[in-house]
């Protein structure tokens, strides 16, 4: 059914019909997007990713690189759009615009349920843990695409069947592993609930690297953590990124963390990328002592006692 006299169904652009020229321009930036994160070396590109929920602006053309093998902090005050990035990588939002892609593929095509399997696992702001289980059997929740590779594989288990019982004692090993990587081993079977705050952020670590993960974002990790348990974290990532190989990305409100474990480090403020550059640079940036104290100093100024301005210390 066609549309006479320049009219169009309510509610339609005209502007915004795919035509063939548009969806072959889309094919092409789609492509030179891949390409430019082959040649940049980066194992995840976010390109140009907006979201909006309502009038509410959460993110607003914000892009940046991940090389492989790095560890990028992702700052910003309260509501700059650091956990909504998260769950845009995660496949938990989709994005109004933009790409993210995830060593040469654009994660925005997958399911969140795929992410395990394409090699990206998170943790969360708020612990999210089955508190009447055990530990291990909360860590063995992660390798759930381990046990479980095909949609058959719950009568494989019900019945006890050969391959099933080598990919749950596989599994097994794998969380154990995980477990003692975080200094954990010891408390595998006993019940999360009761356990303290820190701890439980250690097992949500651990479920995260029983997948094997290449791509690893970490959401506030220090959250809740004294200044002690917050030097034993940075040690322990420093660890758990050289022994697992592991590119990092780190959303935290705790600035010597950041500042200290982060290769790089980009700012959000309002949804938009801000700055972005090693810590030191970032620290001494204007835009970015503005956006955390509400006025800049001009460069070289310093306080009394002060050798420069400096982003604070959330800690």
């Amino acid at each position: 059914m066609g549309f006479e006299g320049g009219t169009h169904p309510a509610g339609v652009n005209p502007d915004s019909r795919v035509t063939p020229e548009r969806s072959l321009q889309a094919r092409e930036l789609w492509g030179r997007s891949l390409t430019l994160a082959a040649i940049s070396g980066a194992l995840l590109s976010v390109r140009d990713v907006s979201i909006r929920f309502g009038g509410i602006v959460a993110l607003d053309r914000v892009s940046f690189d991940v090389a492989e093998g790095s560890i990028l902090g992702l700052i910003g005050p309260n509501g700059a759009g650091k956990t909504t990035l998260f769950n845009c990588v995660t496949r938990l939002y989709g994005p109004s615009a933009g790409q993210i892609i995830f060593d040469g593929r654009d994660l925005l095509r997958d399911r969140p349920h795929q992410m395990v399997s394409r090699g990206v696992a998170r943790t969360f702001q708020n612990v999210e843990l089955f508190r009447h289980m055990t530990v291990l059997d909360n860590v063995l929740v992660g390798l759930h695409t381990e046990v479980s590779r095909t949609r058959f594989d719950w009568l494989g288990t019900a019945l006890g069947l050969p391959w099933t019982r080598r990919g749950e004692r596989r599994a097994r090993e794998r969380a154990l592993e995980a477990l003692e990587d975080v200094g954990l081993a010891r408390l595998a079977d006993r019940q999360v609930a009761g356990l303290s705050f820190g701890t439980q952020k250690a097992i949500e670590l651990a479920r995260a690297l029983a997948s094997r993960p290449r791509l690893l974002l970490l959401d506030e990790p220090a959250g809740g953590l004294n200044h002690q348990e917050v030097g034993e974290l940075a040690e322990l990532l420093r660890r758990l990124h050289s022994s697992y190989r592991l590119t990092l990305l780190l959303v935290e409100h705790h600035m010597n963390l950041v500042m200290n474990v982060s290769d790089r480090v980009v700012v959000l403020h309002f949804g938009r990328k801000i700055a972005e550059g090693s810590p030191q640079q970032v620290q001494e940036d204007s835009g970015v002592i503005e956006a955390y104290l509400g006025t800049a100093k001009a460069p070289g100024q310093s306080s009394p006692g002060h050798a420069g301005p400096t982003v604070p210390s959330a800690g």
